[in-house]
């Protein structure tokens, strides 16, 4: 299969390189000469391409996925989607012949701790929380916040970046709503949360959080449910957690090399384009199923209530 990727960025390059992996010739393009050269201005030239994947910075998503969508691509688009409730709705237009074909980067939902715990019967759970957080500065190596699309009120911030956490909530727990988002922000980057908490309520009485964060010194992502017949932990990054009944207890452990979620998320994305008949998984965050948490997701975003300012330089 021949697949075009749109952004040259670090996920841009891991994607590339995973397609490859994969078997799958790739066109790897900078979005600055998918511009310049005006790519997909006309359809039939993008029609040589099986699929795409879109890995651009949040804020430029919108027009490369109306032109790739213009040409039926199949699609991977990195997480989020976007950053505006106007652009899901347009997306959601645009892409709607082709979005049973197209993926959003969800990748977190492949792990296996997470598949075990989507398993399970969760009906009794009254209390939930999802954790991540890591120092931004730490990302990578001649990595400057300040210069990266992080740092961007349009496309940055970590209710964004790391809304994977968000994500695997709503999919456990589905009917979650009464988002409150509370964020703590810099004075030098107006617009862009550092640190959030979004509180929710589910349709079976339960009560839930997820917290982000750009902050702390020493990584962590984790999470924890706790109901009225059984208690539940997982730590994503140790990859050991447990399941607890009564005064029975059983360890749930996993250890997994990130990048194989990013491998098997994408050859289900190749499954897609191809036309595979095999029965799509029902983790597979295929455009068409995830759209409702995408829209959460930024409606979350666009609800967030700056509490304060956090100090620290963040060259």
């Amino acid at each position: 299969m021949k697949i075009l990727v749109v952004g040259a960025g670090s996920i841009g390059k891991r994607h590339a390189a995973n397609l490859v992996q994969l078997g799958c010739r790739i066109s790897l393009l900078p979005y600055s000469r998918f511009v310049r050269e005006q790519w997909g201005s006309r359809p039939e030239d993008l029609r040589r391409f099986d699929g795409a994947v879109v890995a651009t910075a949040t804020q430029h998503r919108l027009e490369i996925i109306r032109r790739l969508a213009a040409a039926a691509l199949p699609l991977y688009i990195e997480k989020p989607l976007c950053a505006s409730m106007a652009d899901v709705e347009l997306i959601a237009e645009c892409t709607e012949h082709v979005a049973a074909r197209c993926m959003v980067g969800f990748m977190m939902r492949y792990h296996p701790a997470f598949r075990e715990f989507a398993a399970m019967d969760l009906s009794s759970v009254y209390s939930c929380n999802f954790e991540i957080g890591h120092d931004v500065r730490q990302w990578r190596e001649n990595w400057a916040f300040s210069k990266s699309y992080a740092a961007r009120a349009d496309s940055g911030g970590a209710l964004l970046d790391l809304c994977h956490e968000l994500d695997m909530a709503l999919c456990l727990f589905p009917g979650a709503s009464d988002l409150t988002v509370e964020s703590l922000g810099h004075f030098r980057f107006p617009g862009v949360d550092f640190s959030t908490r979004i509180a929710f309520s589910g349709e079976r009485s339960m009560l839930g959080v997820v917290a982000m964060d750009y902050l702390s010194p020493v990584s962590f992502r984790r999470m924890t449910l706790r109901g009225t017949d059984m208690n539940a932990e997982f730590d994503f990054i140790t990859g050991k957690g447990a399941v607890m009944r009564g005064i029975e207890s059983w360890p749930v452990e996993f250890a997994i090399e990130r990048n194989r979620l990013f491998l098997s998320a994408m050859q289900d994305f190749l499954n897609l384009a191809s036309g595979c008949s095999e029965p799509i998984p029902s983790h597979c965050p295929t455009l068409d199923r995830v759209m409702g948490n995408c829209a959460k997701i930024v409606a979350a975003r666009e609800a967030r209530q700056f509490k304060g300012m956090i100090a620290g330089d963040f060259p």
